[in-house]
């Protein structure tokens, strides 16, 4: 790459310098775009599509006159590169940089602010410059978590991706450890990408995916093989994993809206079966994404009729309390608590739904509200011993906590009165010590 370390920005010769010294970083090479160094970057990665990335900037016109300056407001600037959400010549730019490198980018008007420009600053039609230094990048992450990080090596052809219950066809690499340990052409229905030995990250990135695209996955235990690890690839427990995926075609699955209610109400029992067929697997994740599918679809429903409201009824109360038990088992008491909740907006006395709700609150040490739960229980069926167990089971750690509590707050007073007392005694020293040496000698 050239480099120019004293290129002015406010030549009338700049064109031209840039044409000599530069490289033209275009699809098209029409000089659209022309790069040169100023300042190497470290060897090695350079981004890729839709990765992160965090830069400083200070753009000019011909002229000299500086526009825009992340240095000058002395906060750096984070984007998705490569995603359209910046003007194309920093897609272009970026994407050839590697980390700390600092450049200069002579960009025409169809690739930074066109025919418009930018009123009061940037001139229609204008030529504009950049500098660029790129501080830091990092894959697009697909979680919140952190546990999905995306690295696009080839952008898809379309803007259209698959969903839930769509039916894919990819190849993957998987790798642990830098060892290459899967390697196949596979078809599998989103969502139950477990059925085909595919970790719950790959199957989790579809739904982002483009036709066409080829990317790496990063995925944290959670989305590889957890705890549990996947003894025919000789992977251990709690192994971090990486998948080049290749989307190569796909069917997308009928969305809500595409479905009269009768066929929703139709495919429910079977997305029920298959979450419960994960649940008792352990696979409580994918068992998540069964139970939200069918919420999904009857959520907004009504039906025409007694017997259409029912159904609708008893599927929601269904997938919520599944989702309960799930949630539950994740020690996600929240997510527990929020469905419980929704059961109760159907149904006020829905036993399970009282019970689960109370077994989250008293594991997160809610011990009153948990108590109160636990007792609404008894009201709808007195015969329930575990509500009755769990019932006492509050009462102790009430207790417990009471104590607990009049123990420090003694603690705290007696520290408080110790110390009033030195500095009671501190005073009366103070003062008997001034009246003794204000006596005559």
């Amino acid at each position: 790459m050239t480099t120019d370390q004293d290129l002015p920005l406010d030549s009338q010769a700049i064109p031209a310098r840039f044409v000599s010294k530069g490289i033209d970083i275009t699809t098209k090479k029409d000089q659209g775009v022309m790069k040169v160094v100023k300042r190497k970057g470290q060897d090695g990665d350079r981004p890729m599509i839709g990765d992160k990335v965090t830069v400083h900037y200070t753009g000019k016109l011909l002229t000299g006159q500086t526009f825009d300056s992340s240095r000058e407001r002395k906060e750096s600037f984070s984007f998705n590169v490569g995603k359209g959400q910046v003007l194309k010549a920093w897609d272009m730019g970026v994407l050839s940089m590697q980390r700390g490198e600092v450049c200069l980018l002579l960009c025409k008007p169809e690739y930074a602010y066109g025919c418009a420009g930018n009123p009061d600053k940037i001139p229609s039609n204008s030529v504009v410059i950049f500098e660029m230094e790129l501080l830091n990048f990092e894959g697009e992450l697909l979680t919140d978590d952190r546990g999905i990080m995306r690295r696009i090596k080839v952008k898809g052809d379309s803007f259209i991706s698959p969903n839930d219950g769509a039916s894919v066809q990819v190849h993957l690499e998987g790798r642990c450890d830098g060892q290459l340990f899967d390697s196949r052409d596979v078809s599998f229905t989103v969502g139950e990408g477990e059925d085909s030995g595919i970790p719950l990250g790959v199957d989790r990135a579809m739904d982002k995916m483009q036709k066409g695209e080829c990317c790496v996955l990063h995925l944290q235990p959670k989305y590889g093989f957890g705890a549990e690890g996947r003894p025919e690839f000789k992977i251990g427990p709690d192994k971090e994993l990486e998948y080049e995926v290749t989307l190569k075609d796909f069917q997308r699955a009928k969305e809500s809206w595409e479905m009269d209610l009768n066929e929703k109400l139709d495919l429910a029992p079977g997305v029920k079966h298959k979450g419960n067929q994960y649940f008792k697997d352990g696979h409580f994740y994918q068992a998540i994404v069964q139970y939200h599918r069918i919420i999904s679809w009857l959520e907004m429903e009504c039906g025409s009729g007694i017997e259409q409201h029912k159904r609708i009824k008893e599927c929601l109360v269904m997938a919520h309390l599944n989702l309960a038990m799930c949630f539950l088992k994740l020690k996600e008491f929240s997510q527990v608590i929020d469905n419980c909740n929704k059961v109760i907006e159907i149904d006020e006395t829905n036993e399970k739904a009282l019970y689960r709700r109370g077994e989250a609150r008293l594991l997160r040490n809610e011990f009153s509200l948990a108590m109160a739960d636990f007792q609404r229980v008894l009201q709808v069926s007195p015969q329930n011993r575990a509500a009755r167990s769990q019932i006492s089971i509050c009462q102790s750690k009430i207790k417990e906590h009471d104590e607990l509590d009049k123990r420090t707050y003694a603690n705290m007073f007696q520290k408080f009165a110790e110390r009033d007392a030195k500095v009671i005694i501190l005073y009366v020293l103070i003062h008997l010590t001034k009246g003794l040496n204000s006596n005559p000698p």
